[in-house]
């Protein structure tokens, strides 16, 4: 039973502060986490960004990473969609009785190297431990705070006609390094998921420009999902060029396979950037110099025509629709 977790590993004695202190405080401990308080206490100037996300990926342990990795990366990237410097984050766990602590250590351990790579801090938290049957293995919820640049103004509402839509690099990886790893599926060339950290990727941007007008990482639902969120917001049409978006061979063969379409896969390491055309392409030359943007490219453009809808133009040269999915395509997949 010692690489377990009990219930008494959440009851609040000694063995859930040997939990938070042998686990987690000493993989995770700075000077603020360290104290252990209530509350995280901490300085800050300027307007923040505040943000809070849970997650409960099947499988927990996929190619190219974890829950862990996935909690920490998708948290930072929500706040660098704003224009934001990721600074903390608070990190909670729900673990189901029984979970493996050799499994826990290794989550533990891809938070950190998450989080050091995002330089971001885990600041506060908290562990429940419920009975066996009660959730699945472990569920994670992470909360982050960042402060934004003057000057910086990034929203779903700001996308203007005339405007260039730039996607930082292939689409739906993660969808289907999921969908793989959870059925049992052997691809010929093996896909990893995507998940990564983005703010480092967004600051470069920002460097170049700051006609950056929408930002954001299109996970659950995939690309679609998020072109069809800045036309309702923009009040805009957008148009896109099918043979521009960037997909992996394999991706799109999986998908040819399962019938899925590689629009409305999920991504967690990739972002779509709504941003003026005068600046377009000096944004683009800036995004495929960093290593989570090589296959960067202009998929199309902010239109004043048919507001609030999403129109791909085919490699066949005809036009079709690129509406919102119904329903979920993959259950568990962030």
């Amino acid at each position: 039973m010692k690489d377990k977790i009990l219930l008494t590993h959440g009851s609040g004695g000694k063995l859930s502060h040997e939990l938070i202190t042998r686990s987690i405080v000493s993989t995770l401990g700075n000077p603020i986490l360290n104290k252990l308080d209530d509350s995280a206490v901490f300085e800050l100037n300027g307007r923040l960004a505040f943000t809070t996300d849970s997650y409960t990926v099947s499988p927990i342990f996929f190619p190219g990473g974890d829950i862990g990795k996935l909690a920490v990366c998708g948290t930072v990237n929500d706040l660098a969609m704003t224009g934001a410097k990721p600074r903390y984050l608070s990190l909670s766990f729900i673990i189901e009785e029984g979970f493996l602590s050799s499994d826990l250590q290794k989550i533990i351990g891809s938070i950190q190297k998450a989080a050091a790579e995002a330089e971001v801090q885990i600041v506060t938290g908290d562990t429940k431990v419920v009975d066996k049957g009660s959730a699945d293995k472990l569920f994670i919820n992470t909360s982050g705070v960042g402060t934004i640049p003057d000057g910086v103004n990034i929203s779903g509402a700001n996308a203007r006609p005339g405007d260039k839509i730039i996607v930082s690099g292939e689409t739906g990886n993660h969808g289907i390094a999921i969908f793989c790893q959870r059925e049992g599926i052997n691809l010929h060339v093996p896909i990893d998921s995507d998940c990564a950290p983005l703010n480092q990727l967004v600051s470069e941007m920002l460097a170049v420009s700051t006609n950056i007008h929408c930002l954001r990482d299109p996970t659950r639902g995939g690309l679609a999902t998020t072109l069809n969120e800045f036309a309702q917001q923009s009040q805009a049409g957008i148009r896109i060029y099918e043979e521009t978006v960037p997909i992996n061979k394999t991706v799109l063969a999986a998908c040819e396979l399962l019938g899925f379409d590689p629009l409305y896969m999920a991504n967690e390491g990739k972002l779509v950037a709504v941003v003026a055309a005068d600046d377009a392409e000096k944004i683009l030359a800036e995004i495929r110099q960093n290593q989570y943007g090589t296959d960067a490219a202009i998929i199309g453009e902010v239109i004043a025509e048919h507001p609030q809808r999403v129109v791909m133009k085919t490699r066949l040269g005809s036009s079709r629709i690129v509406d919102m999915p119904v329903g979920e395509l993959l259950p568990r997949i962030c």
